[in-house]
């Protein structure tokens, strides 16, 4: 387990592979992730691609601009998480979120209208390759 927000920023930049699987890998307690959120601003990211991190943190990650796009990548969110990240102001966040495996049907489909035409082909495309074949 990481135990502190320098573990998991010492862990990240290793060179050593099992010290940087660590970092994607490995549970920390939710305030070693707030911790390195708001002491190291350039880690956030990292702690979005984090296997375990929990959705709480998830949450917490999207009021940062440069954040949401790693988010709404992440195949663990809420349906809340789907719902907000679908809506994004930037279409690569909403784009990311057509492209999710794990989105569900029924916002794969909202972002069939959506204005960006890139979002709306990887909406069809995803929602395509998850649609029962008649």
């Amino acid at each position: 387990m990481i135990t502190s927000a320098e573990e998991f920023v010492a862990l990240r930049g290793s060179e050593v592979k099992d010290e940087y699987d660590r970092a994607a890998m490995e549970e920390a307690p939710i305030a070693v992730w707030r911790e390195v959120i708001e002491k190291f601003p350039e880690y956030r990211r990292w702690v979005a691609h984090n296997k375990t991190v929990p959705v709480e943190i998830l949450e917490e990650l999207c009021v940062f601009d440069d954040v949401r796009y790693f988010v709404a990548s992440k195949r663990k969110l809420s349906q809340t998480l789907f719902e907000r990240l679908s809506q994004d102001p930037n279409s690569l966040v909403r784009g990311a979120i057509a492209a999710n495996r794990k989105a569900p049907i029924a916002i794969l489909e909202k972002l069939l209208e959506d204005e960006s035409e890139s979002v709306v082909s990887m909406a069809r495309y995803n929602f395509a390759s998850r649609k029962p074949q008649s």
